[in-house]
């Protein structure tokens, strides 16, 4: 049965490898406290109390509440499935319930740190030019590591200025971008034309011709983000930053929710608690009254 599952994420809610990757050890990991604890192979048998049992055994472990929900979400959807399908009548999920989780706002970092990493020399050669653009991309677009290493060529429309990216569960959206980055991406491939001449592979490729891969691409963002104050160096702190600033000049949060590839507005109002403090702030300084 868990198998099937497994195909039914993959084929039919067509989630990433990571996601499903993540399923499929939630489901390996609740399988095997059966096992041991109940002398039960099979998560489809399972019951309300195994079930419970199991949460409490992960929190003795100090697995973090944010981590026991995502758990917790992956055997409702495995109980779901199996209600559909036919080969449960009870759902033993029903009655468990998520841990209170601490609200941590997204990190981001501020428009003159920005400034201050894209005034930063770049290296005059391939990679320079390639890292210097990769991070004007996430800043720029603020799409995800996953979509930036999913582009290709035909991607960009150099003419109208924006770029097709494939988000989550295989979702097209396009993404505008400003005319800087026009003439930035026409120097990329002026210098990758030197390494390959034909390239229907990936867009980024490194400096042998491969394709860049995501540990590389941290490395290049962390590296170029150690000026700036925040704890967190990644490609994700970029696409908070974008979110962030859109916000802060006005941006409709709709708009935005479109521009990010979010399905729900939930995931977006996350970024409207940095713009409500940047407004408090403004309000404090200059009202008589504050």
């Amino acid at each position: 049965m868990t198998e099937t599952f497994f195909k039914y994420l993959q084929f039919e809610k067509r989630l990433s490898r990571n996601t499903l990757s993540a399923y499929r050890n939630d489901i390996v990991q609740f399988a095997t406290f059966l096992s041991t604890s109940f002398e039960e192979s099979d998560p489809g048998r399972a019951t309300y109390p195994m079930i419970r049992s199991w949460i409490i055994s992960l929190t003795e472990e100090g697995i973090q509440p944010v981590s026991i929900n995502r758990k917790i979400a992956t055997l409702r959807a495995f109980y779901k499935f199996l209600m559909i399908q036919g080969s449960i009548t009870v759902d033993p999920s029903f009655k468990i319930t998520v841990l209170k989780t601490s609200k941590r706002l997204p990190s981001f970092i501020r428009e003159q740190e920005v400034d201050a990493m894209f005034s930063a020399p770049f290296p005059d050669d391939f990679e320079g030019t390639r890292d210097r653009l990769i991070l004007e991309l996430f800043y720029g677009t603020g799409m995800r590591l996953s979509e930036l290493l999913g582009l290709t060529d035909s991607a960009f429309n150099l003419a109208d200025r924006n770029v097709k990216v494939l988000g989550k569960r295989s979702k097209e959206r396009v993404i505008p971008f400003g005319k800087s980055l026009v003439a930035m991406i026409q120097e990329y491939l002026a210098r990758r034309r030197e390494i390959i001449e034909t390239n229907e592979g990936p867009f980024f490729v490194t400096s042998s011709g491969e394709s860049c891969y995501p540990m590389m691409v941290y490395r290049i963002v962390k590296r170029h983000m150690l000026s700036t104050t925040s704890e967190r160096k990644s490609p994700h702190i970029l696409r908070h930053t974008y979110a962030t600033h859109l916000l802060d000049r006005g941006a409709e949060i709709s708009a935005v929710k479109d521009l990010l590839g979010h399905s729900s507005l939930a995931a977006t109002q996350v970024y409207t608690h940095n713009s409500i403090d940047k407004i408090k702030r403004v309000f404090n300084q200059a009202h008589p009254k504050a």
